[in-house]
This record gives C-alpha cells, structure tokens and sequence, in this order.
C-alpha cells in the first residue's frame, strides 16, 4: 500500500515537471519584473511601503488587519505594535518607529513590564531623533513603572548627558549602580558625568573671571574718562529728540552722572572703542566727516593728548581720489564740531589736542566715537555750508 501511493506521488510530480517542457506556467513571474514582484512578498521585501495598498499588497494588507484586529486583547495588540516598532528601529524609520510605540501605549494594556518596554524604546527613537526632551521624559516614565529598568536608567543618562543636565545625569547613574552595581556602561556614563560637569564649572568659573575682569577694566576707563570732564551721550539719550531744559549747566552733570559702560559703545558707528593704552592716555576712535563729497575717514586710535595736525599730515600726504580739485590739504582744512541742541558749530583749532576739545563744555561724545566735519577754507561750498549757522571759536 505504501509502495503505491509513493510510486502514484513520484508519477504524478513526474507529470506536473513534464508539463514544463512543453507550457509556460501561467502565473510565473516573468525574466524582467520578478525583482518587483518579489519586493511585493512580506517575507522578501526589502523595505515597507509608505502607504500598504491592498490592490497592490494584498498580503501586507493581511498581516496589518491581523496586526490590529481590535478584537484581540490589548496586550497582544501592544505586543504587536511593539514588534512593528522595533522592526521601524531597526529600519532607522525613528519616526513612525514612535508612532507604533505609541500606538500600543495607547491600548493601555495591564502588562506594566511590556509599557515600560514601549516607553523604552520610544525613548531611543526621540533620542535618535534628536528630541532629548522628549525621550528623557519616556526614561522617567519608565523608571516610574519598573525602577530597575536597565535601558531605561541608561538613556535617562545619556539624555541628561546631551541636555548639559550633567548633575541629574550622575543621580541616574547612581539610582541604576544600586541596583546594577557591576554595568559597565552605567559606570561609563557616570565618569562622563561626572567629567562633563567637572569641566561645565571649570568653565564657568574662567567665564565669570573673564567677565568680572571686563568689567573691572571698563569701570575703569569710565572713571578715566569722568576724571577727565568728558560728557557721553547714552544711545537712548541719544534718539531723543530735543530736551526738557535748556540749561547747559544742566545737561552736563547729568550727562556725567549717567556715564555707564552703554555709552562707550561703537560698534554701530566705527566698531572700534576707547581704551586706555600703557602709557595711561585714552586712544579714541575718531571719525571725519567730509560734507562736500560726502564722504568720511576714521581713525580707530586717536590719543587724547595728540593734536590735529599730526593726523591730518598723514592722512591727506596723499590727495583722496575724491578730491579731483586738489584742495584739501593740510593747510587748507578747517575743522568743526557741531552742537545739535545749540545747532551751533565750533570750530577746532587744529593745534590744540584732542582733549582739550572734548572737555569743551559743549562737546559731548555721542555712541562713543568722537567725530568732526571737515570743510576747505574759503572754498564756496565752505561758505555755502556756514551760511546762516552759528559759529562760536574755541
């Protein structure tokens, strides 16, 4: 009887194989799309698709609907869910890796060992994904479920770690060594913590010297430029239009009494700004303004006690190629400084240092750069521009 029905079997096969000698199977997958075809095949796909067809993939559409049959209990359905989660993971699909796990959260199943395994490994997917917030909050809700949860202590360390939360990050190392004692990598992030933080104060201390440092030197020059009588105008002051008094005797000291480290910034204007050199003379940022031609020049170290004529031998040797009538040289120029408030000009002898004009009772430096208009002396836009001003010597 056995030896009838093998030999009825190796006939009938020996039939079906003989068919393909002479016919082509019907629904074989052909020479130029088997690849494509294989792809469609759960067990030979390569990567999931975005959206599951059921036209198209109808066996994929099976094992989903199988998958999450709400039928089924929820700890199979978290269960499935995770399993799907991990499959993402591994696929560094981090994204919907966390959408699954928080898919089988959600069926609040009663099996608190496989939810702290969901927040787990939703945590490592937010890590990877670059959301430490997130993914430190999953590690504590995980710890809370199950305190001895080895990955869960791990990536609560790792996510203080990258927060700079490095004290909270060695309290997690400790909580998990009690129960640990001998895990190598908790050991690891511990010494890291511990060297990170150890670095993070050593930091901060050099930070808060240099600071401190800073601004020993700028109270300083500030009290190097009150000691010397020279008013500045604050920004804020600055954008004011017009003022409540016109005292001058007024504005001055309370000019003075406002000096702050605000009003030595020039960023805005040169970006260069007044210190005190070795010598103990104030180097000042000066800027010309050249009216006729619009144009301007600057010097970023002007020394208080230099006088006008040094500078502008050096910086009109050579005509500027704006100047196609030749005619600003030294001899020629004048220099003014004007009173907004007085809308009145000063004019500056070139002999007298730099100092000397700024303790001028009407002078008064505006965002911590000194400035003067430059104009040729007899020319006619020289006239044209005094014309109808105020005009008081030094």
């Amino acid at each position: 009887m056995a030896s009838t029905v093998h030999s009825d079997s190796d006939d009938g096969l020996d039939a079906f194989m003989d068919k393909f000698k002479t016919q082509r199977y019907k629904n074989a997958f052909s020479e130029n799309d088997w690849e494509e075809e294989f792809n469609k095949i759960p067990m030979f796909m390569k990567n999931a698709p975005e959206e599951i067809d059921p036209q198209k993939y109808p066996e994929l559409a099976c094992l989903q609907s199988i998958i999450h049959d709400e039928d089924r209990p929820p700890e199979e359905q978290a269960k499935s869910l995770k399993d799907e989660g991990n499959a993402y993971f591994k696929e560094k699909n981090y994204q919907k890796a966390v959408v699954a796990y928080t898919a089988g959260l959600k069926k609040k199943c009663a099996d608190q060992d496989l939810n702290a395994v969901l927040l787990t490994n939703r945590a490592a997917s937010h890590f990877y994904l670059g959301n430490m917030r997130s993914a430190l909050n999953d590690a504590a809700a995980a710890k809370k479920l199950k305190p001895d949860h080895l990955k869960a202590l791990i990536r609560g360390a790792q996510c203080c770690i990258e927060l700079r939360h490095f004290s909270e990050a060695i309290q997690w190392c400790e909580e998990g060594l009690k129960v640990h004692p001998t895990d190598k990598k908790l050991r690891e992030l511990r010494a890291a913590a511990d060297k990170h933080k150890r670095a993070a104060e050593r930091d901060a201390r050099k930070a808060k010297a240099k600071e401190k440092k800073l601004h020993g030197e700028k109270e300083a020059l500030l009290n190097a430029i009150k000691d010397r009588g020279i008013k500045l105008v604050q920004p804020a002051r600055a954008q004011r239009s017009g003022s409540d008094s016109e005292d001058e005797d007024e504005r001055s000291p309370a000019a003075i009494a406002e000096l702050s480290l605000d009003g030595l910034s020039s960023q805005e204007v040169t970006g260069a700004q007044v210190f005190v050199d070795e010598q103990g003379s104030l180097q000042w940022p000066v800027l010309f303004l050249y009216p006729e031609h619009q144009q301007s020049d600057f010097i970023s170290a002007f020394c208080e006690n230099s006088c006008f004529t040094d500078h502008l031998g050096v910086m009109f040797e050579e005509l500027p190629p704006w100047d196609a009538d030749r005619k600003y040289l030294p001899q020629n120029l004048q220099l003014y400084f004007e009173d907004e408030e007085k809308e009145t000009l000063y004019r500056v002898d070139p002999e007298m240092s730099l100092l000397k004009i700024l303790q001028h009772k009407r002078y008064f430096v505006k965002a911590g750069t000194p400035s003067f208009i430059v104009l040729v002396k007899g020319s006619s836009y020289c006239k044209q521009f005094l014309s109808g001003r105020k005009i008081h010597g030094l």
